[in-house]
Parts: C-alpha cells; sequence; structure tokens
C-alpha cells in the first residue's frame, strides 16, 4: 500500500488531526511542490493546516476538511507512482472533483466505459486531458453519447478545448475518419478592415484559437500532414454551406456569433456516421444590433429533442486564472 493514513484511533494524534505517510520522498517532495506552494493552496481552499513531519503529512482542521484533504492529497500521490506528472491543472482537478476511485484511465476506443469508473481521461498523441469539473466531466460524457450536443457557458470553461480533445480521440482511435473546426468569421467589436493575403491568410486570424487547441493534443509534423490530407479541415462557418459531413467529428465553436439562418445551414450538414458539438458564450455575441443569435434560437427550439445533447457551465467552471471567474461574476452581477 502506497500510503497509510491513520485516523486519530490509531495514533497519538489530536482528534482534529490526520496523519498519512508517503514511502517515497522523492515523491512527496513533487507531491509538495516548490517552496510547498501545493501544500499551501490545499490549505487555503479547503481551510485546513498541513505540517510536513518527515515523509508524513500532518493534516489539521474541521473533519469534513480534513477527510478532504486526504483524498486530495492521495489522489495526487498515487498520480506521481503512476509515473505521471503534477501540474498546477492537476492539483486545480482534484480540489474540484475531489478523489476519484483508482485506475489507470482508458484508450480512446472505451468510449463510455470510462464512465463506469475511475478517471475520465481523453487519450491524444500529446497529452491526456481530464476534466476538472463536474460540469467538464457532464459535457465530455454528452460527446460521447449524442450524436449531436451543445456546450454553452462563459470564457474558459474547456468547452472548445475539451470537444476539441474528444474529437482527436475519436480520429486517432479510428471512430471518424476526419475532424472539422469551424467558427463564424466575426469581428469582436471593432473593424479590422480589409487584410492582406489570399483567402486562408485572411482567415486564419479568426480561426487562430482552434489551431492553438490542435497543437497541444498533435506533434507539428503530424498535424501539418493531416490538414495537407484534408483529414483535419479548419475553415469559416461560410464555407459549410452546400456540404455534407460524413464519419466526421464536426465543430462549431463560437455559435453565438452564427445567424438563425447560419446556425440551421450547419446544423443540416450531420452526416451518417458524424458527431457535432455547437459551443458558444450568450453574453458575448458579436453579431449586428437587432440580428437575432443562432445559438439561442437553437436552445430555444431544439432543447427538447431526444439524441441531442446541452450542457452549461457556470463561472465555477473556469479552468484559466482564478481572476478570470472572478471578472465573469463581476459582469454577471452588473448585467442582472
Amino acid at each position: 500500500m502506497a500510503i497509510g493514513a491513520l485516523t486519530p484511533e490509531m495514533s497519538d494524534e489530536t482528534p482534529s488531526e490526520a496523519l498519512i505517510e508517503f514511502p517515497d520522498n522523492r515523491l512527496l517532495i513533487d507531491l509538495c511542490g516548490e517552496f510547498d506552494r501545493n501544500l499551501a493552496l490545499i490549505e487555503q481552499k479547503l481551510d485546513v493546516q498541513i505540517v510536513r513531519r518527515g515523509n508524513q503529512l500532518a493534516v489539521m482542521g474541521e473533519e469534513a476538511s480534513r477527510k478532504q484533504a486526504v483524498a486530495v492529497l492521495e489522489a495526487l500521490y498515487a498520480r506521481l507512482e503512476a509515473g505521471k506528472t503534477l501540474e498546477q491543472g492537476d492539483l486545480d482537478r482534484e480540489l474540484r472533483m475531489g478523489r476519484s476511485e483508482a485506475g489507470t484511465g482508458v484508450r480512446p476506443g472505451d468510449q463510455l466505459e470510462m464512465f463506469t469508473g475511475g478517471k475520465v481521461e481523453i487519450h491524444t498523441r500529446k497529452k491526456v486531458v481530464e476534466p476538472r469539473t463536474d460540469a467538464q466531466k457532464g459535457y465530455v460524457k454528452s460527446l460521447f453519447e449524442n450524436e449531436l450536443a451543445f456546450g454553452i457557458g462563459p470564457a474558459g470553461t474547456g468547452k472548445t478545448y475539451l470537444a476539441v480533445a474528444v474529437g482527436v480521440s475519436m480520429f486517432i482511435g479510428g471512430h471518424v475518419d476526419r475532424i472539422i473546426l469551424s467558427r463564424p468569421a466575426v469581428e469582436a467589436g471593432e473593424r479590422l478592415g480589409f487584410l492582406p493575403g489570399d483567402m486562408k491568410e485572411k482567415v486564419d486570424p479568426y480561426m487562430q484559437p482552434l489551431y492553438d487547441a490542435l497543437n497541444d493534443f498533435l506533434p507539428g509534423k503530424q498535424l501539418s500532414k493531416l490538414m495537407e490530407e484534408k483529414k483535419i479541415e479548419i475553415a469559416p462557418l461560410a464555407f459549410m454551406r452546400g456540404r455534407t459531413l460524413s464519419n466526421a467529428f464536426v465543430v462549431l465553436d463560437e455559435a453565438q456569433n452564427a445567424t438563425t439562418m447560419q446556425m440551421k445551414m450547419f446544423l443540416t450538414r450531420l452526416g451518417e456516421g458524424s458527431r457535432m458539438v455547437i459551443t458558444g458564450d450568450r453574453s458575448q455575441v458579436d453579431l449586428p444590433r437587432g440580428v437575432p443569435s443562432g445559438l439561442a434560437d437553437a436552445e430555444r427550439l431544439l432543447g427538447n429533442v431526444n439524441g441531442i445533447g446541452f450542457n452549461y457551465f457556470t463561472s465555477k467552471d473556469v479552468v484559466r486564472h482564478p481572476l478570470v471567474a472572478a471578472i465573469i461574476e463581476a459582469y454577471e452581477k452588473d448585467s442582472a
């Protein structure tokens, strides 16, 4: 057993203290982090005190907080024992979701089996992606369960990132033949004028967030080759008209900036063997005044259609800098 957590009755501890023993001091150093910053974050988030005693950590605080802190520490140490790295995002995930049942993850082809127990892991060529909140976990499950799924919520909640990760996972697992990523080429509240270059150079600035996500999951040379072979396509929404997208994983990003007609056009592109994901943020509509958002209409019209999943995020699901969540909450409060 890698970790032994002693109850107060089993030791000379006070009733408000739990003692955890870690057999590998090198992994314990990684667990604590540079200047014990990981322990400091756990203390801050869970309102506990953690004291290091050799190869042991003493956790002090209220019982519920103490148990949660012990579970987080055990899960993070188990991750290190499995040979995985421990980054800020991993710590954030454990603090948000608590300890999962022990498991080493799943292959892309396992799909919904990953939700029957163990950690939810999306495997790509470059990294393993794990949902950090319950809403994100439900969203990933919806992407595997439904042929058409919506992810709606504020910026920084991982809507596009997780959708692209699932798309890459399903592609390398052989479940789809290609990945198609699209978004409306709408300027965010400012006019940029005419852009130089050919068509690709003109639209690439609008598509950059999709390129960024793909670069996180696929090696550069492989990504370039797949794009040359049209196995991965990134194109503006206007380029989707007239196409039938079969055996593809299709993502429409920033869908709040699609008009009603564009949204209808895009949704009706869905072909045999395909999956489609629509992501958007209702608070960031950049359409001209008086032009209704196609995302809002799709919510209204399709909310009760079987086989379509609607997944919602709040500021609590923001996984960027903590200030982003505070900024979103401030704007939401003001608009309310």
